[in-house]
């Protein structure tokens, strides 16, 4: 090798390890406020993790979160079934007819809304649901939550349909099947493993959300027996507890925390896990 070849080499080498050692501590940049988060949230939040945070209701020293626990399972659920048929059939029309002035004008409010402050939701929606029925409620809760919801749905399901080959739709139409059988289906069953991992975080983001609940569901120290009366959420008891004097209470705030933590965790690896899955095509 000459001398011009052996320094060339040399540079080169010395700028792919210059390269690879930038970009390993921008990793780990990245990955310590997750993690330091994380590590903080478990070491404070295991102390009260025990059965009775589990299984007994909101009440003074010793007792649980079961109907904070109960509550916020009830209103992504409901949230869900609102949100997600909505935002699948909604993103399937933007990617099928993506041309149409309806398409651009959907997309455009999808993604405006999408960047909308939470908290502004939870205010339109008090304005809308709650004054009218004279009470704050679940079903306002989860409608609030299905709203938050909506948009990311809604995109997540619009990109993944469009990657969708046109030549699976091309088959389907020229076999007779109409164009919107083609889209459910077809698009729909290809681009399946993609939008349930997209619906995951869409719950997972959901599970996170406190201030539309502050106008919506509110609380309720008891499990609540209709999705018209207010109910508690992990969510708004973690504000609740944090804004107290009482140790105990704080200690069940953090416990608090370390399961939604956990919740989101889990949706998260369960969505990766979906989103590596072969896409039949």
């Amino acid at each position: 090798m000459t001398p011009e070849l052996e320094s060339a080499y040399s540079g080169r080498k010395l700028a792919s390890r210059f390269a690879t050692g930038a970009s390993s501590v921008a990793v780990v940049l990245a990955l310590l406020p997750l993690v330091a988060v994380f590590a903080y949230v478990v070491s404070r939040g295991a102390r009260a993790i025990s059965i009775p945070f589990f299984v007994e209701p909101i009440g003074e020293r010793g007792a649980g979160m079961a109907n904070a626990i109960v509550g916020t399972i009830q209103l992504v659920f409901l949230a869900s079934a609102m949100g997600i048929p909505l935002g699948i059939m909604a993103g399937l029309y933007l990617a099928e007819y993506k041309a149409t002035r309806l398409a651009r004008a959907v997309r455009f409010s999808a993604d405006v809304l999408a960047g909308v402050p939470s908290i502004l939701v939870g205010v339109v929606v008090y304005a809308v649901v709650v004054v009218w029925m004279k009470q704050f409620s679940a079903f306002a809760g989860a409608a609030a939550l299905a709203i938050v919801m909506l948009p990311l749905v809604a995109r997540t399901t619009d990109e993944l349909a469009r990657a969708v080959p046109d030549s699976l739709r091309e088959a389907a139409l020229a076999l007779g099947a109409s164009r919107w059988r083609t889209a459910l289906f077809v698009v729909l069953r290809t681009a399946a493993p993609g939008i349930r991992s997209g619906c995951l975080l869409a719950v997972a983001r959901v599970c996170g959300e406190t201030a539309p609940l502050l106008f919506t569901a509110y609380n309720n120290r008891f499990y609540n027996d209709s999705l018209l009366d207010p109910t508690s959420t992990l969510q708004v008891q973690i504000f609740t507890y944090t804004m107290t004097p009482n140790d105990d209470w704080h200690a069940q705030a953090w416990a608090a925390a370390l399961v939604l933590v956990a919740i989101v965790i889990v949706l998260g690896v369960v969505a990766r896990r979906l989103l590596d899955e072969k896409v039949p095509g």
